[in-house]
């Protein structure tokens, strides 16, 4: 019998973290579910089982990561911990010429540093560090296919993502030091809370600028997407995939169509750019 694999997933309460958390448990892994509400901990414990351990970790407070991973070292008994996965993100939506800046800071500290955050807490319990001489553990981000590509009105979710890739290219070579891969998951549309959060966006500030239409457009546009939105368990197949063969892809794209994802990679930006402003009505024509 294998010796059990041991795997830290931040964000685990809802959505891709806990469909992952469940998923991975099932395999037969400790999962360590970071969450950010004791109520979320006491759900995730009687729901997924012994194998799953929560820990109270708010990506945004260096003191709590700082005992969550204290906790996971003690737990861990001398183990590596083998994977750390995060997840924990959110959505930042608005028109940037109007958007206020403390809005911006709050996406990126939530998806890019709060995972420096992390992985500076973490890295050690998985190798990082100059007296290991073990199996040095694997780092899995939750990025996007908007990593790739920025929506408008939904840009600062974007910006996070693409400096989340820089983050997950340069992270990777430097922990080659240790011996530590680092790779990306890239979902799209996925069943998950993040978007009903958007969906429901605030729109009263923008009401009277011009993008308020524009922006009507992308909501019904985001409802759709969620409506045909693969399932969070997609990903954590992919999540599992990445931690476990043995040279996994860097970049793992979740995505219903495919060709779709094809043609904004083949077509010449300028164009691209034309057929979306058609379509959220942003040519200057159409104001």
């Amino acid at each position: 019998m294998s010796e059990m694999k041991r795997v830290m997933i931040t964000g685990a309460s809802t959505g891709i973290g806990y469909a992952s958390a469940k998923y991975l448990a099932d395999k037969g892994w400790r999962v360590y579910a970071g969450v950010r509400k004791p109520e979320d901990a006491e759900r995730l414990s009687a729901e997924l089982g012994a194998s799953v351990y929560p820990v109270l970790c708010d990506v945004t407070d260096a003191g709590i990561i700082k005992s969550a991973a204290e906790q996971v070292q003690n737990d861990l008994q001398g183990q590596t911990l083998d994977g750390l996965v995060n997840n924990a993100g959110i959505a930042v939506a608005g028109p940037l010429l109007h958007l206020p800046p403390e809005e911006m800071t709050r996406q990126l500290d939530v998806n890019v540093t709060g995972q420096l955050r992390v992985t500076q807490a973490f890295a050690p319990l998985m190798g990082a560090r100059a007296d290991f001489d073990g199996q040095p553990g694997r780092i899995v981000n939750i990025s996007s296919v908007a990593g790739f590509q920025a929506t408008p009105m939904l840009t600062p979710y974007a910006c996070s993502k693409f400096a989340l890739e820089a983050f997950t290219e340069g992270l990777r070579r430097e922990l080659m030091l240790y011996g530590i891969d680092v790779v990306a998951i890239n979902p799209g549309p996925i069943q998950t809370p993040i978007w009903d959060k958007a969906e429901t966006m605030d729109i009263e500030p923008y009401a009277h600028t011009d993008y308020a239409r524009p922006i009507q457009k992308i909501l019904k546009a985001v409802r759709a997407e969620a409506d045909k939105a693969l399932p969070a368990v997609r990903v954590a197949e992919a999540i599992h995939t990445a931690l476990t063969d043995k040279r996994p892809k860097l970049n793992t794209i979740v995505i219903r169509n495919r060709f779709e994802m094809a043609l904004m990679k083949v077509l010449p930006r300028r164009s691209l750019d034309r057929l979306i402003a058609k379509a959220l009505g942003l040519s200057l024509s159409k104001r």
